[in-house]
């Protein structure tokens, strides 16, 4: 294993490039695009057998995925933001026809108003079209991630697509140190893709994904629900092996400090740095606050949150994605997830860093300090608050 500095797409990149993907079809796209370039230059170099094909647009790069994966390769791509929103049809389909692929995706800000920089807005929205979701905290996480992807993705039990997001800029573009797994290695824990169910051959003609009338349809789709439950398990399986074999320790869920934390702040992606270092200091200064990691959003660890803040008086949820009209969505399912629980934190939610906005020691604090005041008075949030927002420009705006 040798030690390396890299960039999260370039990290990625090299993920494919270890787990000797056979097609990578992709169409460029801000923060995404060094993904693209760097695979390029392994197949032009001769580092990589690999078949890359350059796409006209985000959904035609989905398709050829999809018509790649259907043949029973191994098949990735990577897009971000608005490449990823013109995948949406896309998604369903690859989900639906049962088809192991993976995408890394940039997280970035959807339009309007435009916006180049990270938030998680891009794959929540997507979190619906049946893929899994992997949310990696550093460089580090984002070249492991992929790996155990694609052997998670692949199991006969789960047979389903994933994408692993990493935050635009604070990671796609920043040089990490990181270890970089052996080919040997690798390749015993992920050994060449080899299909035993259905995939296309000119030899054995057949149709993949055709019309379903309504006496089938919702079969269907209870066993794309039913192999995401079952993915639950393959996901600790997986990461179990890879510990053994490369030391790295990864749970769908994790605490920092959780076991007598009174606040404990719950976080998805590179802000989760930020709040550890908070959580520090409020230590420090006498305040039981804990952390919460979020690695796996699809499927939802609910049990296994539960088990780590389970004890605490409050869970502040904090996102950078909100769901217009409702609350961030990470907080709807923590909600669901918590109805039936006897025993129950209150719940909070704080919307943050949204565009690329900084996300500061200072911000984490001011939302501890804000649940400890609702514990101590009582009276619950009323609705999701908005974290570094200059409402009187809001308003100001609104009457205009």
């Amino acid at each position: 294993m040798a030690r390396t500095v890299l960039k999260a797409n370039n990290a990625t990149a090299h993920a494919a490039r270890l787990a000797r993907v056979d097609v990578i079809p992709a169409f460029p796209i801000t923060p995404s695009t060094l993904f693209p370039e760097q695979i390029s230059t392994f197949v032009a170099n001769g580092e990589m057998d690999c078949q890359f094909v350059p796409m006209e647009s985000e959904h035609s790069a989905m398709s050829a995925a999809i018509g790649a994966s259907a043949t029973g390769v191994r098949t990735c791509t990577a897009t971000a933001s608005q490449g990823l929103a013109l995948m949406h049809e896309m998604l369903f389909i690859a989900s639906g026809m049962r088809l192991p692929i993976v995408m890394v995706v940039g997280n970035r800000a959807l339009s309007a108003p435009i916006n180049i920089w990270g938030d998680h807005s891009d794959t929540m929205a997507e979190r619906d079209t049946g893929w899994m979701q992997f949310y990696a905290e550093k460089n580090q996480e984002a070249l492991d991630l992929t790996l155990m992807a694609f052997k998670i993705g692949e199991d006969n039990r789960v047979l389903l697509p994933a994408m692993i997001g990493m935050d635009a800029f604070a990671l796609t573009h920043t040089m990490e140190v990181l270890d970089m797994p052996e080919q040997q290695d690798v390749d015993a824990f992920l050994p060449k893709y080899n299909p035993t169910h259905c995939f296309l051959d000119p030899a054995r003609p057949m149709s993949i994904g055709t019309f379903a009338s309504p006496e089938y349809y919702m079969e269907f789709k209870l066993a794309q629900e039913l192999a995401m439950e079952r993915a639950s398990k393959v996901i600790e399986s997986v990461f179990s092996d890879f510990e053994k074999r490369f030391g790295r320790k990864y749970s769908k869920a994790s605490g920092y400090k959780t076991e007598d934390a009174e606040i404990i702040l719950m976080t998805i992606g590179s802000m989760t740095g930020t709040a550890r270092a908070a959580i520090d200091e409020m230590r420090k200064e006498g305040i039981k606050a804990g952390l919460l990691k979020l690695t796996v959003y699809r499927p939802f660890p609910a049990e296994e949150l539960y088990y780590l803040v389970k004890n605490a008086k409050a869970l502040a949820v904090i996102e950078r994605a909100y769901s217009y009209g409702s609350s961030g969505p990470v907080f709807t399912d923590i909600c669901a997830a918590f109805q039936r629980k006897e025993k129950k934190p209150t719940l909070l939610n704080y919307i943050i860093g949204l565009g690329g906005r900084d996300i500061l020691v200072s911000d984490f604090k001011s939302i501890t300090s804000k649940a400890q005041e609702t514990v101590k008075t009582g009276k619950p949030q009323e609705k999701s608050e908005w974290i570094n927002v200059d409402q009187e420009a809001v308003e100001r705006g609104e009457k205009q």
